[in-house]
């Protein structure tokens, strides 16, 4: 009998048939989560994507225009929100998923930026009139004018709140955000001929001016 328990001893330590399924169920939690993972940060860089088109095309759009109303910004502002498609831009109570902001900043002769006007899809979101702003060098129309003195730019902020699929993956809410700015595209408004702020969009106005009816149809 002892020989027996002994030979079977021997036979289970030499047997290698579980060795594969044992393997396989260590490995696969760690496949799992490297898969899921994966995915949920495809879908967070697509997304992140989506956002910098975002904040460039409101400050594209804004910056085609010399004067705007608030029914054509609420509109432009509305209508960038489709940019983000497929991707839902609410949640499943209704509230917002994404913040669009945008503000025109302009610089007085000693380079001094502050916010003009400023509107956003959120009720909090605007920027205050009158808020110091600091501006890159890039921002500079030429070498010789690195202070930013005398320029206008329309800026585009954009917040997008990305909670992933399976919660367990990544915890919580990551916020994806981008900022663009440009420069107005065909302002009349110039040192030469107005005051500060120079090259703005007017915004309120009393009618909406695109750069093709104020260069090409000269009707504003």
């Amino acid at each position: 009998m002892i020989a027996g328990l002994l030979r079977r001893a021997r036979h289970l330590r030499t047997d290698v048939r579980g060795v594969a399924a044992t393997e396989f169920a260590i490995v696969v939690p760690f496949m799992l989560v490297l898969y899921v993972g994966g995915v949920e940060l495809g879908n967070g860089l697509a997304m992140n994507v989506k956002v910098s088109a975002t904040a460039h095309s409101v400050a594209d759009m804004i910056s085609q225009n010399t004067q705007l109303t608030s029914a054509r910004m609420s509109g432009i502002l509305s209508a960038a929100s489709a940019i983000m498609a497929p991707y839902a831009v609410t949640d499943a109570g209704g509230n917002s998923l994404m913040t669009i902001t945008v503000s025109e900043v302009a610089t007085d002769s000693s380079g001094k930026a502050t916010v003009q006007w400023s509107q956003s899809t959120s009720t909090s979101g605007a920027r205050p009139v009158g808020q110091q702003m600091t501006l890159s060098s890039f921002t500079a129309t030429s070498p010789n004018s690195s202070n930013n003195a005398n320029i206008s730019l329309i800026l585009s902020e954009v917040s997008y709140v990305y909670t992933p699929n399976l919660g367990y993956t990544i915890a919580g809410s990551v916020t994806l955000s981008d900022s663009y700015y440009l420069f107005p595209r065909c302002s009349t408004n110039g040192p030469a001929n107005s005051n500060f702020p120079y090259y703005d969009v007017k915004y309120p106005a009393t009618a909406v001016c695109t750069c093709i009816q104020h260069l090409q149809q000269k009707s504003c």
